[in-house]
């Protein structure tokens, strides 16, 4: 198994796909040619026989520091050993309609004797690919790994031989030397890719990323956890479609050693949503309208057919398995592939869309003869199926029920339907619209409420609450403030803190249908910090924010969860929901502090 924790992992993408680099100089984890493909480097969910490129000094007890270079997905490693010290820059080229992972190493003083081992093991390691030794056409010689329509080819610096069915390698670089390894992925039936000019790649790749940071209108707290976490939101976001995914892997797990393993390869309406509206805060006013139009091709059609997520190109069949070859992280098994949740009925999804698409409404992005259209299709539906139970916002597994933060979020997507028309000048029925909304309201207060305690439920009935109530005033379904805010959050502080940082729900009454537990949800407690700023409670709202920020690793990146008795990042990484849930509590925090500079 991996020694690595979640947090000694860095991110680089090219905005097709994404790589985890470990602390320790191998990258485990790689899908290409997309955020969703069948990983070639799989030891991240295993040992390193499944599949890792390790490049780093022969000695163990050789030191690392690394950064990203600049506001980038430029990765330096600068390693320091007893006899030297050399520099490892490892990155994907952007904009080049290739699928690269570049690692150049630089000799900075000394002599230090590096190793690199390459383990291929294409589809989640059930193969092992065909290798042999091959020339490229510009008479570079190169490792060809080939597997059914898949080919992997490793140029530049000394070739690994091959060694007990992997390839290694050690070589000694001296201060100036500089070697540029590569590994290209194709298809196998394809010409050979011509061998790439890194200088230029990487000089590209630098002012791309820069040029983006660059963009952001970044807000007045905590400037660079918020620009990083935008960053991170384009890094998950495919540069052709637009489509976000919800975090880089599958499978790391929300309980370690359990079975609560998902994965978050693909794009949850939700997320997007969310997404579109931190765009457009941000400046970034064209990312947000090419990720309006991924959402309306995604859900064209009949509104009976929305799903709570797609493939990054809309795609509609993400069927769930389990891949037994591998052991999984620490142990946490079922490693799945694919999402179950796709056929779940959850229904906030349609509100969070609706107050995303009003939200580019008001920045300026206009409708077109398309895009209301389809707004008043879902409405129509909100109208039919307002009454269903659902899964909810955590995709239980277990019964359906009326959930209160679902039933807010339909009672969010009549209001801004009703809203376009009366301020917007849409067509279309506001009067039954609003006539709908308020009995979604009454029907809220009386089976939602816990008058005994002063609480807001998580389901009708049932006196637990639940983080997703936090979101009731983000949508504008009552003030921040409110004494019933006021008590939920009492609630939620009694019920759902656990270190400090905030649970999604208390897993013991089994609502969602699965064994084991899991840690405090980075999303929900970072909408803790945005509650408490905005209710009024400013200093526990910057205390808890600190908390929060504590929990990124050391390149800012966060995961889904972290466990707060041993201090570890838990679930998949880098976790779009969490960095979205930072920005808006910097935002919420920057907004107390402009109306109030004290």
């Amino acid at each position: 198994m991996t020694d690595l924790r979640i947090e000694d992992y860095a991110l680089i993408s090219d905005c097709h796909s994404a790589a985890l680099v470990g602390r320790d100089g191998s990258v485990d984890w790689l899908c290409l040619p997309r955020y969703d493909s069948s990983a070639v480097f799989s030891a991240l969910l295993g040992t390193h026989e499944h599949g890792r490129w390790l490049v780093r000094p022969v000695d163990d007890g050789a030191t690392a520091q690394r950064r990203y270079v600049g506001d980038t997905f430029v990765l330096e490693t600068t390693w320091t050993t007893s006899t030297g010290v050399v520099t490892v820059t490892d990155f994907m080229p952007m904009n080049d309609l290739r699928a690269d992972v570049v690692r150049r190493v630089e000799g900075v003083s000394g002599t230090v004797a590096m190793r690199q081992e390459l383990v291929v093991r294409p589809d989640y390691a059930k193969v092992e690919p065909w290798v042999r030794r091959v020339t490229d056409p510009d008479g570079l010689d190169g490792l060809l790994a080939v597997a059914g329509p898949d080919a992997f080819l490793l140029r530049g610096g000394p070739m690994p031989g091959p060694v007990d069915h992997r390839h290694a390698g050690q070589w000694e670089h001296a201060e100036g030397d500089r070697h540029d390894i590569s590994l290209t992925w194709y298809r196998s039936y394809r010409d050979m890719p011509s061998r790439l000019d890194v200088d230029h790649r990487l000089e590209t790749t630098l002012a791309w990323w820069q040029e983006w940071a660059d963009r952001a209108e970044a807000g007045e707290r905590h400037e660079e956890a918020v620009k990083r976490s935008l960053l991170v939101l384009r890094a998950l976001t495919h540069a052709d479609t637009g489509g976000i995914v919800a975090a880089a892997t599958t499978s790391l797990p929300e309980d370690f050693g359990g079975g609560r393993n998902w994965d978050y390869r693909f794009v949850w309406l939700r997320d997007a949503a969310l997404t579109l509206e931190a765009l457009l805060t941000h400046g970034y006013r064209d990312e947000a309208e090419r990720w309006r139009e991924w959402l309306l091709r995604a859900v064209a059609g009949s509104p009976a057919d929305v799903q709570i997520m797609y493939g990054i190109s809309g795609e509609r069949e993400l069927p769930e398995r389990e891949q037994p070859q591998l052991p999984g992280y620490e142990g946490s098994l079922p490693v799945r592939t694919g999402n179950g949740a796709v056929d779940q009925y959850q229904a906030d999804v349609l509100g969070e869309v609706l107050v995303a698409l009003d939200r580019a409404r008001r920045e300026g992005v206009a409708e077109d003869q398309f895009s209301w259209p389809l707004q008043r299709a879902l409405l129509g539906y909100v109208e039919e199926h307002w009454e269903r139970k659902d899964h909810g916002i955590w995709e239980m597994r277990g019964d359906l029920h009326h959930f209160t933060h679902s039933r807010a979020m339909v009672w969010a997507a009549l209001d801004r339907g009703a809203r376009a028309v009366r301020e917007g000048g849409m067509e279309g029925p506001a009067e039954r619209w609003e006539e709908l909304r308020e009995r979604v309201r009454a029907e809220i207060e009386e089976h939602g409420w816990d008058a005994g305690r002063g609480t807001y439920t998580q389901v009708y009935g049932k006196p637990h609450v639940d983080a997703s109530l936090l979101m009731l005033p983000q949508v504008g379904y009552l003030a921040a403030d409110d004494p019933r805010m006021v008590g939920t959050v009492r609630a939620i502080e009694e019920d759902l803190l656990r270190g400090g940082l905030v649970l999604r729900y208390d897993t013991g009454p089994g609502l969602d249908g699965l064994e084991g537990d899991e840690h405090p949800f980075l999303a929900c407690s970072f909408w803790l910090v945005e509650q408490y700023a905005r209710m009024g409670r400013v200093e526990d709202a910057e205390a808890l924010m600190e908390t929060c920020l504590a929990c990124s690793n050391d390149l800012g990146l966060l995961s889904e969860e972290y466990d707060t008795d041993v201090r570890r990042q838990a679930g998949n990484t880098p976790q779009a929901l969490s960095h979205l849930a930072l920005v808006r509590a910097a935002d919420a925090l920057g907004d107390v502090h402009h109306q109030d500079p004290r």
